[in-house]
């Protein structure tokens, strides 16, 4: 096929598929109404926040915080302790971090407007690639092309690509720079692409026949759409163990510290819990990080799973005096602890705290 030939289909391709996202764009919190040019902080925020979450997740968080801080500068005086309270529960503390880290940044070395290219924004914390691309396109209409996972599946599938997921991610952005050379509306044409992927496009019963791009689609035409695209088998994580505890006082207010060092969980509040070993015997003798009287187990597990490991921690319960030796301990209730950037983690074994008896070992 000659460039010519290649370039007419391109630019119909990119016709066929900005029409049918100017009929089907969903309305949502960050995004620009039709005709109006996006905020940057918005775009920016709401890819951060979309990282390995979902659309209907992001949503409440996404209006909290512009509603709580409306500006990146507004975001960028706030307390990293109140940016991780409101963060709580989208998971990935270290974007967390890493957003605030970044408002900084933009305010006091750029005077609170974000660098609009792809080379500017990387040199911002936090920003990979793909987000660098996506807020050129988006925010500022400029060529760059963005991948996400719905891209890459949209893409595997239109040119019939068979090697395996992540191997074939190079040949995948290339293609999609095909796709996405020359358009005329590179932040719609990001979007729409995207959006085929997460409506249409989707990973299991693909709605093919309301695909812009069904009559050009290779593998809707070899009858395999919905086996792409292939994937690696995963390996099996590895399991950690180790102990939680509910500890309170004589008023009935239990014990929470602020996580120390770097890492997982890094600024977080959490449970006073031990270390987290990889053999399940070992975790059972490890000791309280407080001293507390009346220890026992409650009989009951929290469960939960990480990018690279799961997790099981046997929770247990007993009193402790007001003041304990344990870096940034405070005690709180119920009623106050969503003042406190508490993980998920933590959060579900307060409900199984809190949400049946204690039952101790003889």
């Amino acid at each position: 096929m000659s460039s010519k030939k290649k370039s007419a289909k391109t630019a119909h391709l990119q016709e066929e598929l900005l029409a049918w996202f100017d009929r089907h764009r969903r309305v949502m919190p960050w995004r620009a109404l039709k005709g109006r040019r996006p905020n940057p902080y918005h775009v920016w925020l709401s890819e951060i926040m979309l990282q390995q979450t979902t659309v209907i997740t992001v949503g409440p968080y996404f209006i909290k915080f512009i509603g709580r801080w409306p500006t990146v500068n507004a975001l960028a005086a706030a307390k990293l302790d109140d940016v991780l309270a409101a963060w709580a529960g989208l998971g990935y503390y270290a974007r967390a971090r890493n957003l605030h880290k970044c408002a900084v940044t933009v305010a006091e070395q750029y005077k609170g407007r974000f660098p609009e290219t792809v080379e500017g924004l990387l040199e911002l914390p936090g920003v990979g690639p793909y987000t660098a691309a996506a807020i050129t396109s988006i925010a500022f209409d400029k060529p760059a092309v963005a991948v996400d996972g719905n891209v890459e599946r949209v893409v595997s599938r239109f040119f019939k690509i068979e090697e395996p997921l992540p191997l074939s991610k190079p040949g995948i952005k290339t293609r999609a720079a095909e796709l996405a050379e020359g358009v005329p509306r590179p932040g719609d044409f990001t979007q729409a692409f995207m959006e085929l992927g997460a409506t249409v496009c989707t990973p299991r019963k693909p709605k093919c026949a309301a695909c812009p791009w069904r009559q050009d689609c290779v593998g809707r035409k070899a009858g395999i759409a919905e086996e792409l695209p292939r994937k690696l088998a995963k390996a099996v994580k590895p399991m950690r163990f180790g102990k939680v505890f509910w500890l309170k006082d004589s008023k009935g207010s239990f014990l929470i510290h602020k996580r120390q060092g770097q890492g997982l969980y890094e600024g977080m509040y959490q449970l006073p819990t031990t270390d987290w070993l990889a053999d399940a015997a070992s975790a059972k003798d490890l000791p309280p990080p407080v001293a507390a009287k009346g220890l026992g187990a409650l009989g009951v597990e929290v469960r939960h799973s990480f990018t690279h490991f799961d997790l099981i921690l046997e929770i247990w319960s007993g009193r402790a005096p007001k003041t304990v030796a344990l870096p940034g301990a405070i005690w709180v209730t119920l009623d106050n602890m969503d003042d406190y950037a508490l993980p998920t983690l933590m959060k579900k074994a307060i409900r199984l705290c809190t949400v049946r008896p204690p039952k101790r070992r003889a």
